[in-house]
């Protein structure tokens, strides 16, 4: 926590406070749950380390009961919390992704990344790529690889990206990565999940025109954890920008695309899917839109009838097959 006596130099609200002798204090999504078994959902979890030379860790999540000739589909998930904040352990995805992997009978692996801003970007994208070299080398046998939950229950010829907010910002930096990589012919992943994308960029669309407030926060966030000289028109945060991938290269044949009516960033999410159907990409993408709700509320209220409905939604995409 921040001292009294310490100077406040950064207040990035709502997530964090910055003072002047170095010290970070998280104002959200600092809370943990542990794993096991959820009795609701009948899904179980564990943490696990992935890599302990630079702490990069998931929660993995299955169900409880998985019958002995059957494999699942697995889901890599990124979580949100704008670079700086939360965590596979934050009671909010915890909840959120034992009703996913309920619903749509899967494994995930949720990563656990460095937080900016004591791990600056790329270090987010760095540990998430880390994560799935570490996922895709259970295809090969090696004495390492011995994750039972993934050699025993995962069919790795399934493999799909999800993220939320900044989440599924990285899954779409790590699907445009693979296809210039090594992983490229080991992983072929299905497809990716992105749910109320982060992305910006420094001109203004749609309803950021005329919400100057949240959009000078996001402006304030983004050049917190990514201070470049590119600012908001960085290829991190604005896939469309100068020098930014094409999106012909995502290495997957299927995205679904989820926004929020009321989201400041849907905008860049519909803008995103209209742009993808129109590229040289070959796969099939799809939206779904949630109206009357705001940022990620699935996460806050897991039990309305619009979660529910973004649950069910996802699980069906990530149950289409190879």
């Amino acid at each position: 926590m921040g001292s009294n006596d310490s100077e406040l130099v950064v207040d990035l609200f709502p997530w964090l406070k910055e003072y002047k002798d170095g010290t970070i204090e998280r104002t959200a999504g600092f809370e943990v749950v542990p794993p096991g078994l959820d009795p609701e959902t009948n899904v179980i979890s564990k943490d696990i380390v992935i890599i302990p030379e630079s702490d990069v860790s998931a929660r993995i999540y299955r169900p409880n009961f998985v019958p002995n000739d059957q494999k699942l589909p697995l889901a890599v998930y990124y979580h949100g919390g704008a670079f700086c904040v939360a965590s596979p352990a934050s009671p909010n995805y915890h909840t959120s992704l034992n009703k996913l992997v309920a619903e749509a009978n899967v494994v995930v692996v949720s990563v656990g990344y460095r937080l900016a801003p004591e791990h600056p970007l790329p270090t987010a994208y760095e540990d998430s790529w880390a994560a799935l070299q570490w996922v895709v080398s259970h295809k090969e046998e090696e004495d390492g690889n011995n994750e039972t939950w993934i050699k025993d229950y995962v069919d790795l010829d399934q493999v799909y990206l999800v993220g939320d907010s900044a989440g599924a910002n990285i899954a779409h930096h790590l699907a445009l990565r693979i296809k210039d990589s090594d992983l490229s012919q080991k992983l072929k992943i299905v497809g990716i999940g992105m749910i109320h994308s982060y992305f910006w960029g420094t001109d203004p669309i749609g309803s950021e025109v005329t919400d100057r407030v949240r959009k000078e926060l996001v402006d304030k966030w983004w050049l917190y954890v990514c201070p470049s000289d590119k600012g908001c028109d960085d290829p991190l945060i604005n896939p469309f920008a100068d020098g930014s991938p094409d999106l012909a290269g995502l290495a997957c044949h299927r995205v679904l695309v989820i926004v929020a009516e009321k989201d400041i960033l849907k905008d860049r999410g519909r803008f995103y899917y209209d742009k993808l159907v129109k590229s040289e990409w070959k796969g099939k993408a799809e939206i779904m839109e949630t109206e009357g709700e705001d940022h990620v509320f699935y996460i806050f209220n897991p039990e309305s009838d619009k979660a529910k409905s973004l649950f069910k939604r996802l699980a069906a995409f990530l149950n289409q097959g190879k």
